[in-house]
């Protein structure tokens, strides 16, 4: 297990613009040779944006990228004709397979905050995709196979624990609040990479009556 913390990752974005990024892997300017990807993920960004911000259209090719809102209103267009508000609880994929461009805004009064994962898919170019659920639930993992890749989402209040997937690679990140796991405290920011995991838990928060911890779990195949 090597677990990164929040402080470590890089800062990027424009202050200017009101766009404020933390890197947990290389990322534009942003190289280290020793930190370019694990397993499918090759980025893990956070990003908060002031109202009115956000990122104009750009293109994309050959990724999968996963957007987990963490507060605020993301609104979402691109040049396949979709125009979506994506809202906390909410999880959208955009696959930009040959290549799709896209916008992110933050239209709303709020700041906006929102995890956004990158994962290298098995076999490159296609057709373009995208899907959103809508308040997905701790009991319906989403599927990847594109990937080859599930993401998991694990809501613990103190006392509470949960297994944590088996597999080849396990990404940890954690979005809220304060989880245990195998005996290290992971805080907002805190990322764990896991390599052959088997029989480990995530415990929830240790103070009893705060919010609930919410955690991103990505359960990776073999890459081949």
């Amino acid at each position: 297990m090597s677990v990164r913390y929040a402080e470590d990752r890089h800062r990027g974005g424009d202050a200017a613009a009101g766009i404020e990024s933390l890197h947990a892997f290389s990322f534009g300017s942003f190289y280290d040779p020793g930190n370019l990807r694990f397993g499918a993920v090759v980025a893990c960004n956070e990003e908060r944006l002031a109202p009115g911000a956000g990122f104009d259209e750009h293109r994309h090719s050959h990724t999968e990228i996963v957007t987990w809102v963490v507060s605020g209103e993301l609104t979402h267009r691109d040049s396949a004709g979709h125009a979506t508000v994506v809202r906390p609880g909410d999880l959208q994929r955009l696959g930009s397979a040959s290549g799709v461009r896209h916008s992110e805004r933050n239209e709303g009064d709020e700041p906006l905050v929102f995890v956004q994962m990158w994962l290298a898919p098995l076999e490159p170019g296609g057709d373009p995709a995208y899907d959103i659920v809508r308040g997905i639930a701790d009991s319906t993992p989403y599927a990847l196979p594109e990937a080859g890749a599930m993401l998991h989402v694990r809501r613990l209040r103190a006392g509470e624990r949960s297994a944590v997937p088996d597999g080849a690679y396990v990404y940890v990140h954690v979005v809220r609040g304060a989880v245990l796991l195998d005996g290290e405290e992971l805080r907002p920011g805190d990322s764990a990479r896991l390599t052959d995991t088997r029989g480990l838990e995530l415990a929830g928060p240790r103070e009893q009556g705060g919010a609930p911890a919410e955690v991103l779990l990505w359960e990776m195949a073999p890459r081949v």
